[in-house]
């Protein structure tokens, strides 16, 4: 009887043999968050867009952070002191522009980028190398004794080469970001380089009091010294960027410009002054403003 009814039922199948329906089952939640979503800061979203490795697509992605226009190349004479309308009393750095003049261009079609070269000061022809010497020669501008190249955003910022760029380049109030290589202190310890506070000054340290100390472990960290460990070594001697530097004071005649606070680099040397690109761009137009024709005789360069 058994398997009479199990041939008569074979007609249905079994539960168990039947595949599964896909059932929409949305779970709900008991609370709705009111808040949007994060955003994900890994590249997991397929509607996120996709990155390219162009040229054109790295300027298209730095196009909010190269400034509009170029800048300039200045010499930090010192430090003084002004006051403000209050009568508060503060420091200044004073910066000594010395012939500031657009040597060369750098386009996107022949660079890959735009870019204006600039050069300051004077250099005899006798101490500058014969490629170099026909470098300013084919540009006809007299050989200059520093050079150095600032990006700007698109053909709008380049200036004619040949244009002497004077202090009114810069306006009063606006903020400028300054590099220069910093003042060299030679061989340093880990106290004085890092900021290390040294061993104990007693309980036992003998002649180590301003030691560094252990580098690494032993077994459990490979046997090496890590990369990038901090230790004894040069300080100093390299290019540090001030940002948001206030001008306080320009003036135009003597080629000054005052800037609050202080700048790296010691007294006397080279320092690169534009226009901070952590603060609005300064409302002034990225050709001729500042920019007066070059009056530098090129007859030395014969």
């Amino acid at each position: 009887m058994a398997i009479k009814a199990c041939q008569s039922s074979s007609a249905f199948p079994l539960p168990f043999l039947t595949p599964r329906l896909c059932l929409q089952n949305t779970p709900r939640r008991s609370i709705k968050s009111i808040s949007k979503p994060r955003p994900n800061r890994f590249n997991r979203s397929p509607n996120l867009p996709l990155l390219e490795s162009t040229t054109a697509a790295a300027l298209e992605r730095k196009r909010f952070t190269i400034p509009l226009r170029t800048g300039v190349l200045g010499t930090k004479k010192g430090m003084t002191a002004m006051y403000d309308p209050d009568g508060r009393r503060f420091p200044c750095t004073v910066v000594q522009m010395d012939r500031v003049q657009v040597v060369a261009h750098k386009t996107r079609e022949r660079n890959g980028y735009f870019a204006v070269q600039v050069g300051s000061g004077w250099k005899h022809p006798s101490n500058v190398t014969r490629p170099l010497l026909g470098h300013f020669a084919e540009h006809k501008v007299s050989p200059k004794r520093h050079l150095v190249e600032f990006k700007v955003k698109d053909e709008s910022g380049l200036l004619g080469i040949g244009k002497i760029i004077g202090a009114s380049w810069f306006q009063e109030g606006q903020y400028v970001d300054a590099r220069a290589n910093s003042r060299g202190m030679g061989f340093a310890g880990g106290m004085k380089r890092h900021g290390f506070s040294g061993q104990p000054a007693s309980h036992g340290t003998s002649l180590t009091h301003r030691a560094m100390g252990s580098a690494g472990q032993s077994q459990g960290g490979g046997s090496r010294v890590y990369p990038g460990k901090k230790m004894p070594g040069r300080m100093g001697g390299h290019q540090v960027t001030t940002q948001n530097v206030k001008v306080v004071k320009v003036d135009n005649d003597k080629g000054l410009v005052i800037l609050h606070g202080s700048i790296p680099g010691p007294d006397g040397c080279s320092v690169k002054l534009s226009d901070a690109i952590k603060k609005p761009w300064p409302d002034i137009p990225t050709s001729l403003l500042g920019a007066q024709s070059a009056t530098e005789p090129v007859s030395s360069l014969a």
